[in-house]
């Protein structure tokens, strides 16, 4: 089947207009995504497992036949949803309702399908294949993301900015600089995304508690052919390597490393949006804003951040979901308990098509970020003047002037000047004030290269330009590839 299955019925799939349908299924993760986590995927894996198991076993010398092993490879797609529906409602135990759907549309193949396997062999199997394949699907979109906040950072890689510490004007950095913050957390998403990923070992086949007992009666105590049998189907599968030690599942550690990642790709870009909605209320810095939309049904003039809010929202629903993983590994009693399940079917599906969203916006917007460079320099007029006090110290004791005499006098103006601005409303005027002091004299002729805003932000755009082409460049080189995609919002 082509990758994306068969969505016509995603609408029927969502439960239609008259039942609960999820947000994220239905409204704004991707159709990709959807689709991995969907239950066509799912069964169809299943069945593909049952295949693989078959085709080893039969090379490893058990009596399954070619002809068997083709009627499976038929009906791979051949899903009786229905059917197994209604096997699942009388035998309580889906594993087995479809080995039953799978056996109905495969007759002379039906003895040998899950043979020596149990529940987890398909079960934990699958979900390893699709924990990876969402991985396959995350890690462009990400890599799309830092590629292009990096164009950004570059183009404005030396335009100065009013820096904030505690949300308070501090000294200047430039817009690329403070991009490069954003980037820098990404990348290092990136490559844990990456690691966990490559790390991702397949569950394999090793029977009820882990111990392989039930294949090792079928190969007559070959343990050898068991433990080729393993290696053969974690290599179709497209593992490097499988799980030596196992219960009935594989451990529920992979699920907290899995999601704690996500959770923190969740926090980088709750961080990145939180910015933007700052940056847009002092009209610094915008998200995207299409013709026809509208900020606010009562109030035509707004221009809220939508895409960015909506960033936040789900990435904090992304950050609380580790608590599942968590407390299911801490409960798992001995060899496995199936307290496990229910919570694995929300939590897992949940945490990736969570941050499928919050990727597809975060491209969005950062395709289509807008500055303001004039309301930048008009907050640095505000600021600057008080920020260059010292250098204008330093340059009276350069002319012969005594630091502690001129540090009085700047004293003495900056707080006249703070005055009008904070009980008058006024616009700062330490400068007008320095200049109409003959005590300045000596420097008049300095206060424009003094107060020059490129002056204050330091190495900024150097380092911009060495961590683009040093640590962000090399990284992005594997996506090079995918990197074109535009950004589809669903909604």
């Amino acid at each position: 089947m082509a990758e994306g299955g068969d969505r016509g019925g995603q609408q029927a799939a969502c439960g239609g207009h008259d039942s609960y349908r999820s947000p994220l299924a239905c409204r704004y993760a991707s159709p990709e995504m959807c689709f991995v986590f969907s239950e066509r995927y799912k069964f169809r894996t299943w069945r593909q497992l049952w295949l693989w198991l078959a085709e080893a076993e039969q090379t490893l010398g058990l009596p399954i036949t070619d002809e068997q092993i083709q009627e499976m490879k038929s009906n791979l797609d051949n899903i009786d949803f229905k059917m197994a529906a209604e096997e699942e409602k009388q035998l309580r135990h889906d594993v087995m309702a479809h080995v039953h759907t799978f056996g109905h549309c495969c007759p002379k193949a039906a003895a040998i399908i899950h043979l020596g396997a149990t529940s987890c062999y398909v079960g934990d199997n699958t979900d390893l294949i699709i924990l990876r394949n969402a991985f396959d699907l995350l890690l462009p979109k990400l890599a799309r993301v830092i590629s292009r906040l990096a164009d950004f950072a570059k183009e404005r890689a030396d335009l100065p900015t009013l820096g904030f510490t505690h949300f308070q004007p501090a000294q200047l950095t430039t817009v690329g600089k403070r991009c490069c913050l954003w980037i820098q957390d990404l990348c290092m998403d990136l490559q844990n995304l990456k690691r966990v990923r490559d790390d991702l070992r397949f569950r394999g086949v090793k029977g009820t508690t882990g111990t392989q007992a039930s294949f090792l009666q079928l190969f007559e105590g070959d343990d050898q052919k068991v433990e080729q049998l393993d290696k053969m189907v974690t290599e179709k599968a497209g593992f490097k390597r499988a799980f030596i030690i196992t219960g009935q599942t594989y451990t529920r550690k992979v699920d907290i490393e899995v999601l704690s990642l996500l959770a923190s790709l969740g926090a980088s870009v709750h961080k990145i949006c939180t910015d933007i909605r700052l940056l847009a209320n002092l009209k610094e810095m915008e998200e995207p804003f299409e013709k026809q939309q509208i900020g606010s049904s009562a109030m035509p003039y707004k221009r809220n951040p939508m895409r960015s809010e909506r960033c936040c929202s789900l990435a904090r629903h992304l950050m609380t979901l580790i608590m599942d993983p968590l407390q299911t590994a801490s409960v798992q009693w001995f060899e496995r308990t199936l307290d496990d399940s229910a919570n694995r079917r929300i939590c897992l599906a949940e945490a990736f098509l969570t941050a499928d969203t919050i990727l597809n916006t975060l491209q969005n917007i950062s395709e289509g970020l807008v500055v303001y460079p004039k309301v930048i320099e008009r907050r640095i007029r505000q600021e600057l003047p008080f920020m260059a006090t010292e250098n204008i110290i330093m340059a009276m004791v350069k002319a012969g002037g005594n630091r502690q005499d001129c540090h009085e006098k700047i004293r003495v103006l900056s707080q006249q000047a703070a005055a009008v601005v904070k009980q008058e409303g006024g616009d700062n005027d330490l400068i007008e004030r320095v200049q109409a002091d003959a005590y300045f004299s000596p420097i008049h002729s300095q206060l424009d290269h003094l107060l020059d805003p490129s002056s204050f932000t330091g190495r900024a755009s150097q380092q911009v330009q060495r961590f683009l082409e040093e640590e962000v460049y090399p990284l992005l080189k594997p996506y090079e590839s995918v990197m074109k995609v535009k950004a589809e919002l669903r909604l």
